[in-house]
């Protein structure tokens, strides 16, 4: 889980000031780039980021379903924040996303403390909400839409250039219709749609225009981008390309050194997909493939419609395209049925793809899933038992994955700096955490190249070297 709180300057007179707003967000990139465009929307009606609580009027709250635990942060969020309301008059609660999504007006009813409720595919509604609640009206707005008018949203407000210099989020769909069976994401983020391609090319270009060089590509199957176009290359009735088109069409603005996607499903990696990762330079050599589990069985029971096998051949045309990809990926302990013949399969398939590293998650049930009416459950003691032992393997094979790097040079783009705060921090093409030797010059935003020196559980050690000459010639 990541969690980010975003703030600001306070300004001295609370009575003569704008409004000002405090956002907390929990759980994925398309949550953390779900509040970026809610920030963007407040700022752009005149509200200002708040320094902390205490010169904050709206607090708003972004939620994430995934996982129980998340679920429950939010609502010791609402008991803390019932204090904090009560400290000032014309306070205003919101709360989004996913858990907002699925229970609506529940949560109004259950915390009397929260003003405003609205779902993932509503966030222009936020600051007519918000101004609504200062002025007394509780509302909840988790209707879902078709409409393409989601996406429309005004350009990223120019007080958010200097957050994440170089580099953006960039929604190309929302949405999933595979309904794996422990997953919630169908219900909180209803059914796959996606944006026209001009739109995200345009929005791309722009983005170009202001200094990013690198653009993660988000959707909750983000590879089924484009997957109902008429035909292969050609646009269909919506605009959309498949999603090797959209990529090409991406790699081709000047300006884009780089390009991310997340998170992928293996089924929809067709064979333009894979090849893309040979031809396209800007494309990085880094593929986030959920696998769940390595037992048949239990991928069976997950409903992710493919086997260990076919994983493990995806795996393997991945690495024929681009031999030096670096692998990731999601892993679920625990799930209902789990034996210990198919945890030591899933160790096995790790082990065999050699993974860089890995989300790991004991298996927690989600209301509405139909895993949920599972009785066959997995001990808690099993389970942490399990996540134990395949964190274990997972760090022996980063540390294994790092130490290789040492002697290799690599292109980092600088995000800021390290934990010791003397270091000067980015991720390279391969999505590793890259820290230069104490004293390298840089900024953030800086494309600075390096000499892996030094490897570390958690991170490479590079310092400055001469400029690399690009592995690929530019698309054309």
């Amino acid at each position: 889980m990541q969690e980010v709180v975003q703030a600001g300057r306070p300004a001295p007179d609370r009575a003569l000031r704008p409004r000002r707003f405090l956002l907390r967000t929990f759980g994925c990139q398309m949550n953390a780039h779900d509040s970026e465009k809610v920030e963007s929307l407040l700022l752009h009606h005149g509200y200002l980021p708040a320094a902390g609580p205490s010169d904050a009027d709206l607090w708003i709250v972004n939620t994430c379903s995934i996982r129980e635990k998340a679920e429950h942060r939010l609502y010791t969020d609402l008991g803390l924040l019932r204090a904090w309301k009560a400290e000032a008059p014309g306070r205003v609660v919101g709360v989004g996303g996913c858990v907002a999504q699925q229970q609506g007006d529940a949560l109004l009813a259950r915390f009397p403390q929260l003003d405003f409720v609205f779902g993932t595919h509503n966030l222009r509604l936020v600051p007519a909400l918000a101004e609504a609640a200062a002025a007394g009206a509780r509302a909840a707005r988790t209707e879902e839409t078709r409409s393409l008018d989601r996406f429309d949203l005004p350009a990223r407000h120019p007080s958010l250039e200097g957050r994440g210099p170089g580099r953006a989020y960039l929604t190309v769909m929302e949405g999933c219709d595979m309904f794996c069976s422990f997953c919630i994401v169908p219900s909180t983020r209803g059914r796959e749609l996606s944006r026209p391609a001009a739109a995200i090319v345009a929005e791309a270009e722009a983005l170009a225009a202001r200094g990013v060089r690198e653009l993660l590509l988000l959707g909750q199957t983000v590879n089924a981008y484009g997957r109902h176009a008429s035909r292969r290359g050609r646009s269909d009735a919506e605009g959309t390309v498949p999603f090797a088109s959209l990529l090409r069409q991406l790699a081709r603005i000047p300006g884009i050194d780089r390009l991310r996607y997340l998170s992928p499903h293996p089924v929809f990696f067709d064979d333009d997909l894979v090849a893309a990762h040979g031809d396209l330079g800007a494309l990085c050599p880094h593929v986030h493939l959920p696998v769940q589990s390595g037992s048949d069985a239990i991928l069976a029971a997950m409903r992710r419609r493919y086997g260990r096998d076919e994983y493990l051949a995806l795996v393997t045309r991945l690495r024929s395209a681009r031999p030096d990809v670096a692998l990731t990926t999601d892993v679920i302990v625990g799930f209902p049925g789990e034996s210990d013949a198919d945890f030591e399969d899933t160790l096995a398939l790790v082990r065999e793809v050699a993974f860089v590293d890995a989300y790991t998650f004991k298996y927690s049930p989600r209301p509405g899933t139909s895993a949920a009416d599972r009785t066959d459950t997995v001990p808690e003691t099993v389970k942490q038992a399990r996540l134990e032992a395949l964190q274990e393997l997972l760090r022996g094979l980063t540390l294994a994955a790092h130490r290789a790097r040492v002697g290799d040079t690599a292109d980092v783009l600088l995000e800021g700096t390290s934990r010791r705060g003397d270091q000067p921090s980015g991720r390279d093409p391969y999505h590793r955490v890259v820290n230069l030797v104490p004293g390298s010059p840089g900024s953030p935003g800086d494309m600075v190249a390096v000499r892996i020196v030094d490897a570390t559980p958690h991170s490479l050690i590079g310092e400055p070297c001469p400029p690399l000459a690009p592995p690929f010639a530019h698309p054309h």
